[in-house]
């Protein structure tokens, strides 16, 4: 029983993003909060740092042995745990505004 009340759960959940997404999508916001997530990401100096990062994982496993499936394997967790705190609540307050607009 305990299982179906969860399935449940997980299924409005779903039901509520993908409603949220459309309406991100239908207005452009969604377009506006990738940019500025973009741009804001470029100003802190973090896209650099990524960049420099997978120069380093390169240069270690050699150009030879190296996909880009195992280079994104490798990054993306390093990618989201240093994106700045600053960064993660400006585009969370967009969003909850967007969201209380709606």
């Amino acid at each position: 029983m305990e299982g179906s009340a969860n399935d449940q759960k997980d299924l409005e959940e779903l039901e509520v993003r993908s409603k949220i997404e459309e309406k991100l999508v239908e207005s452009g916001e969604k377009e506006k909060l990738i940019d500025l997530l973009r741009k804001r990401l470029i100003e802190s100096g973090w896209r650099d740092q990524l960049k420099k990062h997978c120069q380093e994982i390169i240069k270690a496993k050699g150009t030879e042995k190296i996909t880009i499936e195992d280079l994104v394997k490798d990054i993306m967790p390093r990618g989201k745990a240093t994106v700045p705190e600053k960064v993660k609540e400006e585009i969370m307050e967009k969003l909850a505004k967007f969201l209380a607009s709606a």
